[in-house]
């Protein structure tokens, strides 16, 4: 979405953990951009450090070093209280677990009004309640909620919760952190078809992070994918899926079933061996493949990506 500008700009992030002498590069020097009202995919298997990426952009985890720059100002120099709330306001975060991102102690009431009571949104009880019914009846819920506790709702209407919690706030950018992951099959459509609905009509933007690479294409514009704290691979949702360029991306898109029991009994699953890019000591960077289609290589390996794009044309 090149014509749109640049809401988030993640430069050279870095998030490593020490537990002793033991370091965990749970994010390792990673780079992407995300546009103004698309869905950024960001995909990989658990322990890819996706989920870590989009809680440091959110600053709930202090990044080890890089920039994380949201409408040109870099987060980690809002100094000034009211410059951080307005990007606590503007930046919103959906929870993977609906069982456990609501306080079982408060009503639905109290857990969406939290944000308008944080940044003043309301003025009295009346305006308080009048806004929580809002965004229950837009995530579909009922009004006649507000006064429940969480343990009363299935685990889709409690996703629903949360979304309406990250809305009440009217953020720019919502980092949905494998929203769908919890929820039955059946649930999970409903929930995406509802996130698509309100980004149209807020103009949202969002970094929807998943390891179900199908249900990120139906939702992305475009995808990164994640492997061991590395970005491996960026591009348009269809050309990442259907024109693959990384062999990591390769065994994620062959371990996507087939509802076809022919085709699926004579697959070939791609497996995927990690270790032989670490082995070979090689500097690799992001390079432009195809127009706005990267992959993570050396600089002696580029001519072998331009050989596997040019495969699919």
């Amino acid at each position: 979405m090149p014509e749109n500008k640049k809401l988030l700009q993640v430069k050279h992030l870095k998030q490593y953990f020490k537990n002793g002498r033991t370091i965990t590069k749970a994010v390792d020097d990673v780079s992407f951009d995300i546009y103004e009202g698309e869905t950024f995919g960001l995909v990989g298997e658990s322990g890819s450090g996706k989920t870590t990426t989009g809680r440091s952009i959110l600053q709930l985890y202090n990044p080890t070093s890089g920039e994380v720059i949201f409408e040109g100002k870099n987060v980690e120099n809002l100094n000034k209280k009211d410059e951080k709330l307005k990007f606590r306001r503007d930046a919103q975060m959906i929870f993977q677990d609906p069982y456990a991102s609501l306080n079982p102690r408060m009503t639905v009431e109290d857990i969406i009004a939290e944000g308008l009571d944080i940044h003043h949104l309301v003025k009295n009880k009346e305006q308080r309640r009048a806004r929580v019914e809002e965004l229950l009846e837009t995530v579909g819920l009922n009004k006649s909620h507000a006064s429940r506790f969480p343990h009363e709702f299935s685990g889709g209407q409690r996703q629903r919760i949360g979304i309406a919690r990250a809305l009440a706030v009217e953020p720019k950018f919502i980092v949905a952190d494998e929203p769908i992951s919890a929820l039955d099959v059946s649930i999970q459509a409903q929930v995406v078809n509802l996130m698509i609905d309100l980004q149209k009509k807020h103009g949202l933007t969002y970094l929807f992070i998943a390891h179900d690479l199908s249900m990120v294409k139906f939702i992305s514009d475009r995808i990164g994918v994640m492997h061991f704290g590395k970005l491996l691979e960026v591009g348009p949702a269809d050309d990442v899926y259907d024109k693959p360029l990384h062999d990591y991306t390769k065994s994620l898109i062959s371990a996507v079933p087939i509802p076809d029991p022919e085709i699926e009994r004579n697959r070939k699953r791609i497996v995927y061996d990690a270790d032989k890019e670490e082995r070979d000591g090689k500097k690799r960077t992001m390079h432009e493949i195809r127009p706005g289609h990267f992959v993570r290589c050396a600089d002696d390996e580029v001519a072998h990506y331009q050989k596997v794009a040019e495969s699919y044309e």
